[in-house]
């Protein structure tokens, strides 16, 4: 008898303590809430947060920017977490939804492909067997900068049978490789073996536009090449209104996409960062409606929300989605949240996420929450969604480094 209840209650001490370590790992280290406002996590309702009384004198010393401590309890009786409560003042944007159209030249020229080349002993690639991979970022040949395709082109044809030194970024580290071209017999020009791609150009959606700082910000994720998926390394662009003129549905297995064109020639703002979280740049010309309050991840629960997004022409509306998932604690900064699109007029029109969405803003409860990053491939009405305050965090940084880019 005395067994059978040890035996239960232990099971039982288990069973709290996984749970206990399961719900540890999915609230975050520090959470930050507007000042004046309630300390919880509307994600995870069965978690409660109390300040930590014995820290209160110690922030008393430190000052009040210090960070609060809350200890954090599972069903308000279990233990499970400290964590530092940080105070800001709320941050507005103007949301907007509206497609734009991105032109990029890359800070060096990408790697995108290999071919062999016919030459007098045979079939020969002294690129790869240099080592170059897909992806890489050609900075500089034999010490020149090399900024357009027709850079790289003109070198390796004045080489001959000289030697070549490249200079190559690849995982942000800097690399070289000594290769020499061979003469293909087909053309009696000189050549490597690969092919080089030196911008990108595409269509997305603009996020928010920050009034302060007079920046604007889009995608959610990184401008990448088409062939490669690397993130390209900006070295100019720039950003133009657009029209979306077609799509091409999603099914699952296939994800569809927004065709569209650029209205005019005349740049309506300057990309400035180009990086994991999205595309950041100073406004020309800033859209000023649609203000609303950032949402701290804090905030944000499962549950209906909105997205706004364009289809057709430049007119961005709203159509309903869930939040069926959110990850405090992931450290992929753009792939927050889960999203489905249950809006029965938007899956009717392009049958689910399309590419041209990346970056439609995320609203719930009066607030901007996100922005659409990724679709599921295989179940196209459902994706990722970053969270707007990673967004707004990038581009203060981008902000930061440029000084006062509103001037």
């Amino acid at each position: 008898m005395y067994r059978k209840i040890i035996k239960t209650a232990l099971v039982a001490l288990a069973a709290i303590s996984g749970l206990c370590i399961y719900t540890a790992e999915k609230i975050p280290s520090v959470i930050n809430v507007g000042y004046g406002e309630n300390v919880y996590i509307q994600s995870l309702p069965a978690v409660t947060l109390s300040p930590v009384a014995e820290k209160v004198a110690d922030r008393r010393m430190a000052g009040q920017d210090s960070p609060l401590y809350y200890r954090a309890k599972l069903l308000g009786l279990f233990p499970v977490k400290e964590v530092a409560v940080t105070q800001t003042d709320e941050r507005f944007v103007y949301v907007s939804g509206r497609p734009f159209g991105i032109k990029m030249f890359c800070d060096g020229v990408m790697v995108v492909g290999f071919s062999d080349i016919l030459c007098e002993t045979g079939y020969k690639n002294p690129a790869r067997n240099a080592g170059l991979k897909l992806g890489d970022i050609i900075t500089h040949i034999n010490g020149r900068r090399t900024q357009t395709n027709e850079d790289v082109e003109k070198i390796i044809e004045k080489s001959e049978n000289n030697p070549i030194k490249i200079t190559y970024i690849r995982d942000d580290t800097r690399h070289t490789a000594l290769l020499l071209a061979v003469k293909d017999i087909n053309t009696g020009s000189y050549r490597t073996g690969m092919w080089v791609r030196d911008s990108g150009a595409g269509i997305g959606t603009m996020t928010f536009y920050e009034p302060e700082l007079g920046c604007f910000s889009g995608l959610g994720h990184g401008i990448k090449d088409v062939d490669t998926q690397q993130e390209l390394r900006l070295l100019s662009g720039e950003i133009v209104p657009v029209k979306i003129t077609g799509i091409v549905k999603s099914k699952n297995g296939s994800a569809g996409q927004l065709k569209g064109s650029f209205m005019t020639t005349v740049a309506s703002g300057k990309i400035l960062y180009n990086g994991t979280t999205g595309v950041y740049g100073k406004a020309y010309s800033m859209e000023r409606e649609n203000l609303m309050p950032v949402a701290n991840p804090a905030r944000i629960h499962t549950g209906k929300a909105h997205i706004l997004t364009t289809i057709t022409g430049t007119q961005p509306r709203k159509y309903e989605i869930e939040i069926e998932k959110i990850n405090l604690n992931t450290s992929d900064r753009n792939k927050n949240m889960v999203i489905r699109i249950t809006d029965s007029r938007l899956l009717t029109l392009t049958g689910g996420i399309v590419a041209g969405f990346s970056g439609s803003p995320i609203i719930q409860d009066g607030r901007l929450v996100g922005a659409v990053t990724h679709v599921f491939v295989n179940q196209v009405d459902r994706g990722y969604g970053i969270f707007a305050t990673n967004m707004l965090s990038t581009m203060d940084t981008v902000a930061a480094k440029q000084g006062d880019i509103a001037a």
